[in-house]
């Protein structure tokens, strides 16, 4: 068990006002975690005072979906970072039972409206939905495991903002979550519509305190993963009180310094993962890539920081920190980490095969599914 303490929102650890905490379960493969996953967790943890997280380990992710993109261990640190998270369970078993729930004395189980099946086809909530400990989120629209991929294995930039859809990734939303008899409504892909609500939903609304140390950070955070995460832990364990700015650039920008299909998640996506992760406290939608006076003093930053990555020059060959640096406020923070965007996307290339047979029998198991409830229905009327 890994503890977080008291997560950002919801109801407090303690229970307060005398009554007994309501611990709140969820579990998952964590595999590539995107803002999907940040909401389905933020809507359980809404629901009770205490949330845990189970995590599933490579072996059994193995057995039954086929091999993850990230280790385990890789997975544990990003799901530890989500800020509604207060605790994880490394290892949870694949299905859901009433021994879990107990040994981890939680009161039920929170799972998105999709289906979860076992390698021979069972609902892996079965046991937890017939006890009556189990309760139901709404999945996260316009976002999926499966759309992220096509992207990268598409190479096209339809999923950028202001960009109009092209007919290639037409063709993708129409293909890449089918299998051979039809359409999955989980495993197809959907657009995602950013809202007004979702930001506020997300963000912390917590304005910097007297004696907070104002840090800013830019750039794409494009696929936002363990190796931005150990960089923000690192960043944030700078100052006593660190209030962390995080600058994203905008679509076309990021695709100016990057190059390719890059950013492989759109602005109003990067937006949204970002403010999930517990080290961040603001973040500046579309900031100016030269990081600029007017920026520093509007902000009251103290402190910027960059990785260890290149800093391309702006587009008049200028250096985009030159500001801090004058002002002796520019400091480069090793993560530890080697882990990029651009080895996720070659990670998932090499086991491009691998994933979309995993994606054609996950397809094939809710097909089946699907056509059984549909005969149930029938039946009944």
């Amino acid at each position: 068990m890994l503890r977080n303490g008291a997560a950002g929102g919801g109801g407090a650890a303690t229970g307060g006002g005398g009554h007994r905490p309501v611990r709140v379960w969820c579990d998952g493969c964590y595999d590539m975690v995107h803002y999907g996953h940040s909401n389905q967790l933020r809507q359980a943890r809404a629901m009770g005072d205490y949330l845990i997280v189970g995590v599933h380990t490579d072996e059994e992710i193995a057995k039954h979906k086929g091999p993850p993109v990230f280790t385990q261990e890789e997975r544990y640190k990003m799901v530890q970072a989500i800020k509604w998270v207060d605790e994880i369970a490394p290892g949870a078993p694949y299905v859901t039972t009433l021994e879990t729930l107990d040994k981890y004395s939680c009161d039920f189980c929170v799972h998105g409206d999709d289906i979860t099946l076992t390698i021979d086809g069972k609902d892996t909530y079965e046991e937890v939905k017939t006890s009556g400990r189990y309760r139901e989120c709404k999945r996260t629209q316009g976002v999926s495991t499966t759309d992220l991929v096509g992207r990268m294995l598409l190479m096209t930039k339809a999923h950028h903002s202001n960009i109009d859809e092209d007919l290639d990734y037409r063709k993708h939303t129409d293909n890449f979550g089918k299998g051979p008899k039809g359409h999955s409504p989980w495993t197809g892909v959907s657009q995602f519509l950013q809202t007004s609500q979702k930001i506020i939903q997300f963000a912390s609304g917590k304005e910097p305190q007297p004696g907070d140390t104002i840090i800013y950070v830019a750039g794409a955070f494009d696929l936002f993963h363990v190796g931005h995460v150990d960089f923000l832990e690192k960043v944030h364990r700078l100052a006593e009180k660190p209030y962390i700015i995080v600058g994203l650039h905008f679509d076309q920008e990021v695709n100016r310094y990057k190059g390719k299909n890059y950013p492989i998640m759109n602005i109003h996506e990067r937006t949204l993962s970002v403010l999930a992760c517990r080290y961040v406290s603001e973040v500046v939608i579309g900031a100016p890539y030269a990081v600029t006076a007017d920026l520093l003093d509007h902000f009251r930053v103290t402190l910027v920081c960059h990785g260890m990555t290149e800093v391309v020059p702006d587009k008049d060959g200028s250096d985009p920190y030159e500001e801090p640096k004058r002002r002796g406020i520019f400091q480069l923070v090793d993560s530890g980490s080697n882990l990029t965007t651009d080895l996720i996307v070659q990670r998932i290339i090499k086991n491009r095969l691998e994933f979309e047979a995993r994606n054609q029998k996950k397809e094939a198991k809710e097909l089946a599914v699907l056509e059984a409830m549909r005969r149930l229905e029938e039946e009944k009327h």
